[in-house]
C-alpha cells in the first residue's frame, strides 16, 4: 500500500516524471496555456505554483533555486523562417509572470476540463492555464454590508417627520394665496 506517498506515478520512472514535469512547466510559462491529460495537469499545477511563488520573491536566491528546479530553457520565435532567441523561461517567469501575481496569495493556474478525449487511449483532456492577474477575488463586486437595525428605523422616522413638516407648510401656503386671490378679485 502507498500510505502517505505523495504525487502520482503516471506509469513512468522517477527520471521520466521529473523531466516531464519540468518540460510541461516550461511550456506552461512559455505559452501560458497547455493542453494535457487531467492527472498530468494536476501534477504540473503543484510544481508550477511553487515556481511562481519563488518568482514573486524575485531575489537572487529564489532565481537560483528556480533554475535548479526548472532547467533554464530558451524561448525561440520564428521570424522570417529563422528561429530567433527571444529570452529564457526563467527570465519570463521572474520578469513577467512573478510580478503579475504579487497581490494574489495563490491559485495562479486553472484547469479547464475539455469534453473531448485523446484518440489513442480515450483519456480525459484539459487545458492548464495561467490565471489573468486582474481576475480574482479583488475584482469581484464587494458584498453590500448590512446596515445596523437601528439606523433604518431612525431614517424612516426622520423621513416620516420630514414629509409631515413639509406638508404642513404646504397647506398653509395653499391657504394663504386663496385669501389674497379673493382680495384681488374684490378690488377689481
Amino acid at each position: 500500500m502507498r500510505h502517505k506517498v505523495r504525487g502520482r506515478h503516471l506509469s513512468r520512472t522517477s527520471e521520466h516524471r521529473l523531466a516531464m514535469r519540468r518540460n510541461m512547466a516550461s511550456s506552461l510559462f512559455e505559452h501560458e496555456t497547455i493542453s494535457t491529460t487531467v492527472p498530468k495537469a494536476k501534477e504540473v499545477r503543484r510544481f508550477a505554483e511553487k515556481l511562481i511563488s519563488l518568482a514573486k520573491k524575485g531575489d537572487l536566491a529564489a532565481r537560483r533555486r528556480a533554475i535548479a528546479l526548472l532547467n533554464d530553457r530558451g524561448i525561440f520565435e520564428d521570424v522570417d523562417g529563422e528561429m530567433v532567441k527571444k529570452g529564457t523561461v526563467i527570465g519570463k517567469l521572474f520578469s513577467e509572470i512573478g510580478p503579475k501575481y504579487l497581490d494574489r496569495p495563490g491559485g495562479y493556474t486553472r484547469i479547464i476540463k475539455l469534453s473531448k478525449r485523446r484518440i489513442g487511449d480515450a483519456s480525459p483532456l484539459c487545458l492548464l492555464q495561467l490565471v489573468e492577474a486582474g481576475s480574482g477575488k479583488e475584482e469581484k463586486t464587494p458584498k453590500k454590508k448590512a446596515k445596523p437595525a437601528a439606523a433604518p428605523k431612525a431614517e424612516k422616522a426622520a423621513a416620516e417627520e420630514a414629509p409631515a413638516q413639509s406638508q404642513e407648510p404646504a397647506t398653509e401656503a395653499e391657504q394663504a394665496p386663496e385669501p389674497e386671490a379673493a382680495e384681488e378679485k374684490k378690488t377689481q
